[in-house]
């Protein structure tokens, strides 16, 4: 008998395309800025988006017809309205499974857009900056529950994690 820990991917990809294809993009454009400026609390990667600020960025999912864009302002993601197709600075496109693929750090970026999985178009320096950011990406969890919970609630949560041994379960256990 096998423990599963996380939804399996086509379990989590399914609604997430539906989501993606139904939904309007500025629904998908306030949850996803909101998650990952939750996701920056405490995090190194924050203080590296400086030269990204101001810098309109866009994904495009091929395989659902979404867009998310997003501007860098302050170390934060904001939602961006556009005033038209190409109304972007830097634009990544693929479908969604290589997205996923890039998120859950299955594959690397430089993989991803190698094989061309991805394509990554506009400003080259900010282009080049942003897919080097994306692959020395370092998720500090323990960073991050401190951040959000402050560091005495922080640390008894972290506690717990480990003497449950959370700590140590192998990403790859989860990404299939």
């Amino acid at each position: 008998m096998q423990l599963t820990l996380a939804p399996s991917r086509t379990t989590l990809l399914a609604p997430l395309g539906l989501a993606l294809r139904t939904a309007p993009n500025a629904a998908h454009e306030a949850v996803f800025t909101a998650m990952v400026n939750h996701l920056l609390k405490g995090q190194p990667l924050a203080d590296e988006l400086d030269p990204l600020d101001g810098k309109r960025i866009r994904l495009s999912v091929s395989d659902t017809g979404s867009e998310i864009t997003f501007l860098v302002r302050g170390r934060r993601l904001t939602p961006c309205r556009t005033r038209g197709a190409d109304d972007w600075d830097v634009r990544i496109r693929g479908a969604l499974e290589d997205f996923w693929r890039l998120a859950a750090r299955i594959e690397d970026p430089d993989t991803l857009f190698f094989h061309r999985r991805l394509d990554l178009e506009g400003e080259t320096e900010a282009g080049l900056y942003l897919k080097n950011l994306l692959d020395a990406m370092e998720f500090d969890w323990q960073a991050h529950v401190r951040a959000v919970l402050g560091t005495g609630p922080g640390n008894l949560v972290i506690g717990v994690v480990r003497r449950a041994g959370l700590d140590r379960i192998q990403t790859s256990d989860i990404r299939r």
